[in-house]
């Protein structure tokens, strides 16, 4: 692991030594930045996703974290006696640490599958309709007459674009949260 300090921090991020900071970095298992700045912090993060091309998560539980998990692609408040900054900043707010586990291999595992499926599903929806309408215009000459009423087309709307999204979030779930807490290498087949 690699621990520095926010003076030395200000030296790396100069321009000059940016490429070696990351490089180094790249070969640790762990990098801790302790007693850094608000700015430092977010200047961090922000070099690492231009730099590295990567997506970034930022956790912190006070106002001096809150450039930090703007700047970052997810952010993670966590409230605690530091007060609620953070947590009013943040995408995702946990009461403790040692829930951020979780929120990341279990509920963002459903959150990307269940994404990934409703993308899938709302092609297929539109893709049936779409198809209902194109093979209908052969058999009125392409006047661009409206198959069904509008109330039928609100209809379908409403009822295949609200009702399996809800259905679909509050059930579905392709892996318990056990096995995701024991084998947190299914967070990356996923994707």
């Amino acid at each position: 692991g690699l621990v520095i300090d926010g003076r030395t921090l200000e030296h790396v991020l100069h321009d000059s030594l940016q490429n070696i900071f990351l490089e180094l970095t790249q070969k640790c298992q762990a990098v801790v930045c302790c007693r850094a700045t608000p700015l430092q912090k977010s200047v961090l993060v922000r070099l690492v996703q231009n730099k590295l091309k990567a997506m970034t998560l930022a956790v912190g539980d006070g106002a001096n974290d809150v450039s930090m998990i703007q700047v970052a692609d997810t952010g993670v408040g966590i409230s605690g006696q530091e007060g609620m900054q953070a947590v009013m900043a943040s995408d995702f707010a946990i009461s403790q640490f040692r829930h951020l586990r979780k929120l990341l291999l279990v509920h963002g595992h459903w959150c990307y599958t269940r994404l990934t499926n409703m993308v899938l599903y709302f092609f297929y929806k539109n893709v049936a309709y779409v198809n209902l309408l194109f093979w209908y215009q052969f058999f009125c000459g392409f006047s661009g007459t409206s198959m069904t009423d509008y109330w039928i087309l609100i209809l379908f709307n409403l009822l295949f674009t609200s009702v399996p999204p809800i259905i679909y979030g509050v059930l579905d779930k392709d892996v318990s949260a056990e096995i995701l807490m024991q084998l947190p290498q299914l967070y990356m087949i996923s994707q």
